[in-house]
């Protein structure tokens, strides 16, 4: 009698029986959610990404990587002019030309580097699901339709839609598509963002007497853990108190002293240590950050009078936000006249600490010589960019309205004996695609910390007047 062929086993399946004290039982089915993260995913970037890092779709690991025409055509009207936007959208479409040179782009090309995916220019904007009849005919829509016919190809993809947009997000959220922010170069918890200063409790007061004393001491006598570099502190005892500093070159504790520049006293300890860091020549990049009236820019702006003399020039600049989004070329009048407007609250600074004179002193003509010889210079951020700032003094308001790659442009100009202030409020933010965590002030204080070359101050009271700190306060 023949043996009988064996059956071969069946292929396995996700859904195999398994035992379990002695029962068998179908194992569990892979939740939606987790098949979905397993699938390929592929991002559509739309314009506000682009001008925030010309650099993004390089930024997406393996993935892919897309952009609709319509964000070209966008990217057309800001190529001209001298703002960081301007500028991103030139950078963008150099690379995508690079890219393209032997690849038609509506083929998906391989992006350049290691691990990389591919990135395609989206033609088609005829979804099924038309975001153009629901809100109306708008760039954005055409975008967002770009999003969906790429869904609609791509079933076996995560197509998610990438924005800076806040409202465009939504809109691609209520017609069932994934959208996120770029979170490239965003702080996850601004709460936890690096202040420059704390308060030690319990000093002993023969640590608080030897700083008072030798104006040093070593920092293991006090702190359990190595500070960070220029980092500041209260020190406390029961009875006594003292202001301190990490010299990060001395690797030791100093006594902090409460200094003026130029007719500008500090009325709290964080306004002294901000003067401290402002006059120490050894710190060359220092942000000040703080709620309107706490005095962040007129400290800057003392300090660099004060040391007047051991720089060439000092400039003053701020970022031009245009009310309404529309350009200053609205505005009338030349450039100057256009400008005055963003540029007046450095002018209230300056003439602060001219009042602290009277007009017949010397003190007083020496500001209006400065201003008058262009020793003193007021400008808008875009006159900056491209230029080499040698033995300069240059102090940055508003630096909350910047990004992380206008921020980082700055300080790499930046030549021999320059020192670089940044101040702001990081929550205080007056354009349309950043946030508290997105900003450059953010970032720069988040990558900075703990480079002996840098310093930051928090400043929480406010000293402009009670009245203004009744509105920080209570509204």
């Amino acid at each position: 009698m023949a043996t009988p062929t064996p059956k071969a086993p069946k292929a396995s399946t996700p859904h195999l029986k398994v035992a379990t004290n002695g029962k068998s039982k179908r194992a569990p089915k892979a939740s939606p959610k987790a098949a979905e993260e397993n699938l390929k995913k592929v991002f559509v970037l739309d314009t506000s990404v682009i001008l925030y890092d010309h650099s993004a779709i390089q930024n997406f690991q393996e993935h892919d990587v897309a952009i609709p025409i319509t964000v070209l055509e966008e990217l057309d009207n800001f190529k001209k002019g001298n703002d960081i936007k301007n500028f991103e959208a030139r950078e963008f479409i150099r690379f995508i030309d690079k890219l393209s040179s032997e690849h038609r782009l509506q083929e998906w090309l391989p992006l350049n580097g290691k691990n990389k995916g591919y990135f395609k220019v989206l033609m088609n904007e005829a979804a099924e699901v038309n975001a153009v009849n629901i809100f109306g005919t708008k760039n954005d829509h055409r975008i967002l339709n770009a999003a969906l016919r790429l869904q609609q190809e791509k079933p076996d993809c995560k197509v998610i839609l990438v924005t800076k947009d806040i409202n465009l997000r939504l809109k691609a959220r209520a017609l069932n598509m994934t959208a996120e922010d770029y979170e490239t170069g965003k702080i996850q918890d601004v709460g936890e963002l690096y202040t420059g200063n704390d308060t030690v409790e319990d000093v002993p007061a023969q640590i608080i007497n030897e700083l008072y004393e030798t104006g040093h001491c070593e920092p293991e006598k006090v702190l359990q853990t190595p500070p960070a570099d220029n980092h500041f502190f209260i020190l406390k005892s029961f009875k006594n108190s003292v202001l301190s500093f990490y010299n990060a070159a001395e690797k030791q504790l100093e006594r902090v002293d409460k200094q003026t520049a130029f007719g500008v006293k500090p009325r709290n300890a964080e306004q002294a240590f901000a003067l401290h860091a402002l006059l120490n020549p050894q710190i060359k990049l220092i942000s000040i950050q703080g709620v309107a009236g706490t005095g962040k820019t007129l400290l800057a702006l003392a300090s660099a009078i004060e040391q007047r003399r051991e720089y060439k020039q000092i400039y003053l600049a701020r970022p031009v936000v245009p009310l309404s989004n529309k350009d200053i070329g609205y505005l009338p009048g030349d450039i100057k006249s256009k400008l005055n407007p963003y540029m007046e609250p450095l002018w209230d600074n300056l003439k602060y600490i001219q009042n602290q004179f009277p007009e017949t002193s010397k003190e007083y003509q020496k500001l209006r010589d400065m201003v008058d010889l262009e020793k003193l210079v007021i400008t808008p951020l875009a006159y900056i960019r491209g230029r080499s700032l040698s033995n300069i003094f240059f102090i940055v308001d508003e630096a909350q309205n910047l990004t992380p790659h206008e921020v980082k442009t700055i300080i790499s100009r930046a030549g021999e004996n320059t020192k670089i202030i940044f101040t702001g409020d990081i929550y205080q933010i007056d354009t349309p695609y950043l946030d508290s965590q997105s900003n450059g002030l953010s970032y720069l204080i988040d990558r900075a910390k703990n480079h002996p070359l840098y310093a930051h101050v928090r400043l929480l009271k406010g000293e402009r007047s009670e009245l203004a700190n009744l509105a920080n306060e209570l509204l």
